[in-house]
């Protein structure tokens, strides 16, 4: 059974700083693309970043450029969200995905499998 299991969320204040894990198992994922998505109350879920599998190819949504990093290390099946400076507005539960084509897309429905999520929130 696939698995992707986040963790790392909280509850900090604003300017604060968070890091997000997702361990993967079930299957390799060494091959797929990764992302993290995320969704406040009331809203769509939106995209926040990807990293191929390589990690030659990074996107990241313009509200979180140069505020976040992705990361991961393929030999623990672990994809990494650095969050600095957090807002109010990062507030969400934040979902990491695996992508099987690699693309690192910003379209989730290139994603899938999915995790279970994991609440942040910022508080002003």
């Amino acid at each position: 059974q696939v698995q992707l299991v986040e963790s790392g969320g909280g509850l900090v204040q604003a300017g604060g700083s968070l890091r997000l894990s997702c361990a993967a198992s079930g299957r390799t994922f060494g091959t797929d693309a990764m992302g993290w998505f995320r969704q406040a109350p009331g809203k769509e879920r939106e995209f926040v970043s990807a990293i191929s599998w390589t990690g030659g190819k990074i996107n990241y949504a313009d509200s979180v450029k140069g505020r976040f990093t992705i990361s991961r290390d393929n030999a623990k099946n672990t994809v990494y969200l650095q969050m600095n400076s957090l807002k109010p507005e990062d507030t969400a539960v934040y979902y990491c995905a695996a992508d099987p084509t690699n693309s690192a897309t910003i379209y989730g429905y290139n994603y899938a499998y999915w995790g279970q999520g994991t609440q942040v929130t910022v508080s002003s």
